[in-house]
């Protein structure tokens, strides 16, 4: 629960901070007097004074603000060039614009770095959609998709590797999607229901990859008679199927010597290119049973160069936003379930479970947000800096100021939008959580 915490607080700060820094550098550039520099919102449980700035951490840490002299028609103005409404339009946009670019340069910049980190990534994440296996019971497997099928195409949108597929399926939650299959030379198209509540963490159709895991390494003397070493495996083995069974990752692997207990089982490897049968015994160590091998999922070396981690950043970036554009449009369309949505509960449980998995998945969780929330600031919803640069847009076309009135309805209407927004998510967050699932009847 700690590390969670901390995880979220750590993630969400920095995003804030960085938003909330390209408002005031871009305001003092101009010599915009900066009244308040807030991280988070509420009652000020921090704060220190330099020069014309209070500084301050307030007790609310879900967003943050930059309060400028003469920042709203209502407060005291003195006409001073100093103030934010005595500036033209171009140096108002200048100011509002800046904190969703400084997201967007932070989700670059810090993508960069974890690229640069080199890692192990998945073997099949940039191989060609070709189904190694389909999970039983799954929404593939009742539409009759088999393994060997290529997926060649997502609702009409192509697909040439494993990572697009679960894009693009990963944006049809609750939905129906018609996938195009080619099976041995012809095409067929099929319609099948995204379940969220699918069984697999990989593709909640259930089609899983034609890859296998790896003996990673023998482990003489873990386990009572040592059965990895008696049947003959060796590192580097493929275990592709185990009774018959075909598996894909290694966690099937371990479930599977659970569902068999002590008893033999039936193995199919590869080993220098050609499947060998080998039969073993599971020994139970504890409340497992082991068979004193470390398994690991099929992966490769990745390790770019220092400018190679920029290009394939922007590359990351881009395709991640244009996702996130496909899921805004699908919510007005109804293609996206707005189940979907995740508020600070769920940004709490992936921090989390990234700071679980190590720093370098914090930091690829920050880049990830901090990508959401710059795009997401500039969408022309009054209140989020996208609202106000489309009113002050829409005030050049007419030539003219609006009136108050009609601005107070035009922020009205935004934060009827952004409420109904928070709801939504917070009740998402909720039903997340299983003990508080259990108390809605109308999900049971």
């Amino acid at each position: 629960m700690t590390t969670t915490l901390l995880a979220f607080l750590f993630v969400l700060g920095v995003l804030i901070f960085v938003h909330e820094l390209g408002h005031f550098l871009a305001a003092r550039r101009l010599g915009i007097r900066v009244i308040t520099f807030s991280l988070g919102f509420g009652p000020k449980i921090l704060k220190f004074q330099r020069g014309d700035t209070e500084y301050c951490i307030s007790i609310v840490p879900l967003g943050g603000y930059v309060k400028m002299a003469g920042e709203n028609p209502e407060d005291p103005r003195s006409g001073s060039p100093d103030e934010f409404l005595s500036r033209n339009k171009w140096e108002r946009f200048q100011v509002l614009i800046m904190g969703p670019v400084m997201n967007l340069v932070l989700a670059v910049v810090v993508m960069a770095f974890v690229l640069a980190q080199g890692a192990d990534q998945p073997a099949f994440q940039d191989q060609p959609p070709i189904v190694g296996m389909v999970e039983h019971g799954s929404p593939a497997e009742k539409v009759g998709i088999q393994r060997g099928d290529r997926i060649l195409a997502v609702d009409d949108d192509e697909v040439d590797t494993w990572d697009d597929a679960y894009v693009q399926i990963s944006t049809h939650l609750d939905r129906d999607v018609s996938l195009r299959l080619s099976r041995n030379g012809q095409t067929r198209t099929v319609a099948v229901h995204v379940s969220s509540g699918g069984k697999s963490d990989m593709v909640p159709l259930g089609l899983l990859p034609d890859v296998a895991p790896v003996v990673a390494a023998l482990r003489p003397g873990e386990v009572p008679g040592d059965p990895a070493i008696t049947a003959g495996l060796h590192q580097n083995d493929e275990i592709l199927a185990v009774n018959g069974e075909r598996i894909v990752f290694k966690d099937q692997f371990t479930d599977k010597l659970k569902e068999v207990g002590g008893h033999e089982v039936d193995l199919t490897i590869k080993r220098g290119g050609e499947e060998q049968h080998v039969r073993i015994t599971p020994a139970k160590v504890g409340d497992s049973y082991m068979v004193g091998i470390s398994i690991a999922d099929a992966t490769k070396a990745f390790q770019p160069t220092p400018m190679e981690a920029i290009k394939l950043s922007f590359v990351r970036n881009w395709e991640n936003s244009g996702l996130i554009f496909k899921t805004l449009g699908g919510l007005f369309t109804g293609r996206t379930s707005v189940r979907q949505l995740q508020g600070p509960v769920g940004i709490a449980q992936l921090s989390g479970e990234s700071a679980r998995a190590g720093f370098r998945s914090v930091l690829e969780l920050m880049a990830i947000l901090s990508l959401n929330l710059g795009l997401i600031n500039l969408m022309p919803v009054p209140i989020l800096d996208g609202g106000h640069i489309t009113i002050m847009a829409l005030e050049g076309i007419a030539r003219r100021d609006f009136s108050m009135a009609v601005k107070e309805k035009m922020l009205l209407a935004g934060f009827v939008v952004l409420m109904m927004l928070m709801v939504t998510v917070i009740y998402n967050d909720l039903t997340r959580i299983s003990w508080v699932e259990r108390l809605m009847p109308w999900r049971n």
